[in-house]
């Protein structure tokens, strides 16, 4: 008797300690394509990511009580066409919240403010070979500096605030950046837009130190309107990094029909060095469809094209990776790939 009452008594606490966990998520994605570059040089691959990125996680929320929680986020990269041959890391956000009705206070690593708006109004969600980045710092620009500014997509050891959902379809954050004593890392920026109905526009603004003497600056500004039997975006930006000034712009339309979501986006970048004296510019046409066997699972294919003037913007692909790619030649990008979410 005295055995079962032990028992019942520990059944209760554990009941107890798993029900003030609100919930404990495991999530995923794996995508993978056959893809071929076509640059000075050509290349077919088993690739990933080419309709969206690859990942593990898990998340989790806790009531804390009077209107306060507290949250986690722990998500990595995945490469099954590898199996993650280096090991798993956890590098895509790392994060720990406490949130109520005034907002959310996170903490880790994260999105910085400057990326949203090119992700969330590229068409093809900055993934595969037609991604709007593949025109960005960090996206294969043989003669910009994006290694110098590794703050364009993520930061780390950063303190956010996030606004309360209940603003009337505004929305924003701020985020700060402990650069620990490693140049391009210590950064700052925020976001704000606002959401009502078909409408969505943002505006962003980040400065990230990359030399003991100088900071790069980035801002940006997205928008989208959802017309029903499509979806129109568009987004311009700016970033100023070692005497360098780049700006992006690129228009996007995406369609659903019935089963089939067709993409297609136009963009341009130029860059202008200033000690040098000289300009560089490239121009992007991606198109693409995506069909849903399910909710969870799609097949994709994409085609996108980089015209080169005086510079060597490349499709998906840094320039340390994929094939050779000379100064003014055109890069070109095939894929064909499954996507399952989980």
């Amino acid at each position: 008797m005295k055995k079962s009452l032990l028992a019942l008594a520990a059944l209760t606490a554990f009941a107890g300690v798993a029900s003030a966990q609100s919930s404990v998520t495991l999530f995923g994605v794996v995508d993978v394509s056959v893809r071929q570059i076509d640059n000075t040089d050509k290349i077919s691959t088993l690739s990933t990511d080419g309709n969206s990125s690859s990942r593990l996680g898990f998340r989790g929320i806790e009531d804390l009580g009077g209107g306060l929680k507290a949250g986690f986020w722990i998500e990595g990269s995945l490469s099954p066409d590898t199996g993650n041959a280096s090991g798993q890391t956890w590098q895509r956000r790392s994060t720990i919240s406490l949130i109520s009705n005034l907002g959310e206070i996170r903490l880790g690593r994260d999105y910085t403010p400057i990326f949203w708006n090119w992700t969330i109004f590229d068409p093809f969600g900055t993934n595969g070979v037609g991604n709007s980045a593949n025109l960005g710092l960090e996206g294969g620009n043989s003669q910009g500096s994006g290694g110098a500014y590794g703050t364009l997509v993520r930061a780390n050891n950063t303190v956010g605030y996030f606004l309360p959902a209940n603003l009337g379809g505004f929305y924003g954050q701020a985020m700060v950046a402990a650069g620990e004593g490693t140049l391009g890392n210590k950064h700052y920026g925020g976001r704000l837009g606002y959401s009502a109905g078909p409408f969505n526009v943002a505006a962003a603004y980040g400065q990230t130190q990359v030399t003991p003497s100088e900071d790069g600056t980035s801002w940006n500004v997205g928008g989208s309107w959802n017309f029903g039997f499509a979806t129109l975006s568009g987004y311009y930006g700016e970033v100023d990094l070692l005497n360098t000034t780049q700006t992006n712009y690129y228009v996007g339309v995406t369609a659903p029909l019935g089963a089939f979501t067709l993409k297609a986006s136009y963009g341009s970048v130029e860059n202008i060095f200033i000690t040098q004296n000289n300009n560089a510019s490239a121009d992007q046409i991606a198109v693409g469809a995506v069909y849903d066997l399910s909710k969870r699972t799609a097949l994709y294919g994409t085609v996108s094209r980089i015209s080169n003037d005086g510079s060597a913007f490349r499709v998906a692909g840094s320039v340390a990776s994929g094939p050779k790619l000379n100064v003014g030649d055109n890069s070109t990008g095939y894929e064909i790939g499954v996507r399952h979410s989980f």
